[in-house]
């Protein structure tokens, strides 16, 4: 067994000569990555942003696939907003790993096709409650919301808050809006929300503070589907209004 370095600093005196630092990842469109050991046997790897999670996660899968190398004890990649976790085996050599995800970021690419084919269509009723409010804050009318909402398909980043949730990135770039000020005790099932670059489907009725632009009456958690999430990592996602 391989014991995860005391500190970040023990895998940057590794010698990496693929390693990517911040200058770099800004000249050549790559990732730059940092590291965080969690317990004997992952890595939290911190990226700039989602799109470079999505970018890491895109170079690291077609590995994890081969089974080389140290990429056969690699079980899971977990990404969220800002960091990618690389789950391997206890017997994994960590410095090993970190040296080639240090060098598949110096190959990832921002913003490139994730290779999915997977498009998932969600017809939506906009009629929420927030609509006004989101076309204020963005000036654009309430048809205008829900044409750039609609126009521009959506990618699912990751998963979290409530099993089927999705967070789905890479929208209309107008549709950047803040949270409620004041969250709601209840938002119905399939409200279709906004808040900061990301849409989202709340899978049940539950607490929330985004912005709701609508109701839609796909399931997105069902336990006896396979997989149970509707929107799982990777898949496009175009919304459609429903006009009748």
């Amino acid at each position: 067994m391989t014991p995860a370095p005391d500190s970040v600093d023990a895998v940057d005196a590794v010698d990496v000569p693929d390693a990517v630092d911040a200058a770099d990842a800004a000249a050549t469109g790559s990732v730059s990555v940092r590291f965080l050991p969690m317990g004997e046997a992952a890595w939290l790897v911190e990226t700039d942003d989602i799109e470079s999670v999505l970018a890491l996660e895109a170079a690291l899968a077609p590995l994890l696939r081969s089974g080389e190398g140290v990429w056969a004890d690699v079980d899971d990649l977990v990404p969220a907003a800002r960091t990618l976790l690389v789950v391997a085996r206890r017997t994994t050599n960590l410095a090993d790993l970190a040296n080639g995800i240090r060098a598949a970021a110096g190959r990832a690419t921002r913003g490139a096709p994730s290779g999915t084919t997977t498009v998932t269509e969600i017809p939506v009723h906009y009629d929420g409650p927030d609509l006004d409010d989101v076309a204020a804050h963005t000036g654009l009318t309430r048809a205008e919301v829900v044409a750039a909402h609609t126009g521009t398909p959506w990618r699912v980043g990751f998963g979290g808050f409530a099993p089927g949730f999705a967070y789905l990135v890479g929208g209309d770039p107008r549709l950047v809006v803040p949270r409620r000020t004041e969250p709601r005790t209840r938002v119905p099932v399939g409200a279709v929300a906004l808040a900061g670059e990301f849409s989202g489907i709340y899978p049940r009725e539950s607490p929330g503070g985004w912005q709701l632009l609508g109701t839609t009456d796909a399931v997105l958690w069902d336990v006896d589907r396979e997989p149970p999430a509707l929107l799982v990592p990777g898949t496009t996602v175009r919304f459609t209004e429903v006009t009748s």
